[in-house]
This record gives structure tokens, C-alpha cells and sequence, in this order.
């Protein structure tokens, strides 16, 4: 009788480093962030983010239940590092001319950040998708709300005003910003930075402010 031949022992099962589940969160993000950025939603896959993050699938699932779920609370985080860098940029000074410079400055920092993290946000492939534009859309919403309560305490302008008036202010922004990141190179970020935050304030400041009014 031949002796039975041995069972091959199963592959061991990949080990991890066992981390805090708000440690672990973070490692996921920044794992699907790459993914995400170099292959777009639709082409990345559970896989690749599980293998760039050192994880296994079913410890990706336990935090994010699948790819779209994973996909929004990173462009939630995104659209909440920039709303606020444009917070900060008008928290940071009362001089209205370097509030419009840090307000420009916001936007070109952050599609200047490392890691590229501005395409989910400026250049997402599922930007169809009604929650994914409602997460954008929300984010421009606060930007917009940020400038225009600066507005409004300066201008006296009314709210309905005031929000046109940083509607059209963060438009040309994102659209200058947006501008930049196809033409890398022609311009540094100081000199565009510069030229679009002269271009604003050149409309902004023709609102004259109230206590110069009230001074009148």
C-alpha cells in the first residue's frame, strides 16, 4: 500500500500590523487616495487598494463596506481640506487684499499638495454620480458661504449679494486653479497666485467698506 502523500500546508495568511481603527482609517485612505488619483474610480479595484495599503480584503471591509462607500469618504475628506485652507485664508488677516491673495492661495496650495488628491475633487471620472456632486457641490458651498460672511460684514451687503459676489469669486478661482493644473510649468504658483488675486481684488475692492462708508 502507498503511503498517502502529505496535505500541502495552505498559504499562511498575510500578517498586518495591528493598528488603532482611526490609525487604520487613515492608512486606508491614503492607500485608496494613490489608487484612486493614478487609475480613476472605475478602473481601480478592492484589490489594488487592499494590496497598496499592506492589508487583506476583508480588513478593507471591515472599515469601508465597498469601492463607491470608500471612494466618498475620501473626497468627503478632500472637500474639507480645502474648504478649510479657504476658512483659514479668510480667518487669518483682516486685510481684505491678503484675504483675496491666502483666498487664491488656498486653491492653488491644494492642487499643488502631494499626492494629487485636487483630481478627486476637480477631475473625478463619476462626477455624474448625484452623491458624488452633491459632496462637491457641498464644499463649494462652504467656500462660497466663508467668503461671502466676509463680504457681508465689510460691504453691509445684504446675504443674497453678498453670496453673488463670492460666488463669482470662488468661480474664478477654481476655474484659474483648474487652468493651472493643465499648463504645470508655464507659470509658478506665486506668479499665478499673484496675478489672480490682483484680477479680484481689482473687482472686490470697488466695494467700499462700511466703516469707510459710515466714516462718510
Amino acid at each position: 500500500m502507498q503511503p498517502s502523500r502529505p496535505v500541502p500546508a495552505p498559504p499562511a495568511p498575510r500578517r498586518t500590523t495591528r493598528l488603532p481603527r482611526g490609525a487604520r482609517r487613515v492608512q486606508l485612505l491614503q492607500a485608496a487616495q494613490d489608487v484612486f488619483v493614478a487609475q480613476g474610480f472605475h478602473a481601480a479595484a478592492m484589490d489594488d487598494i487592499a494590496d497598496r495599503a499592506g492589508v487583506s480584503k476583508p480588513v478593507l471591509y471591515q472599515h469601508f463596506p465597498g469601492k463607491r462607500e470608500l471612494y466618498l469618504a475620501l473626497l468627503e475628506q478632500q472637500v474639507e481640506e480645502l474648504t478649510d485652507r479657504v476658512r483659514q485664508a479668510m480667518a487669518g488677516t483682516d486685510d481684505n487684499r491678503a484675504r483675496v491673495n491666502a483666498a487664491v492661495g488656498a486653491y492653488f496650495a491644494f492642487i499643488d499638495a502631494d499626492g494629487e488628491a485636487f483630481r478627486l475633487v476637480f477631475e473625478s471620472d463619476l462626477r455624474n454620480d448625484a452623491e458624488v456632486r452633491e459632496v462637491v457641490d457641498r464644499g463649494t458651498r462652504a467656500c462660497t458661504e466663508a467668503i461671502a460672511e466676509v463680504i457681508a460684514a465689510d460691504t453691509g451687503a445684504d446675504q443674497e449679494r453678498a453670496l453673488l459676489l463670492a460666488s463669482g469669486l470662488t468661480g474664478l478661482f477654481e476655474s484659474s486653479a483648474r487652468w493651472r493644473i493643465a499648463h504645470r510649468g508655464t507659470l509658478s504658483r506665486e506668479e499665478a497666485v499673484s496675478l489672480m488675486s490682483t484680477l479680484a481684488w481689482r473687482g472686490i475692492s470697488r466695494f467700499p467698506r462700511r466703516d469707510d462708508v459710515e466714516a462718510d
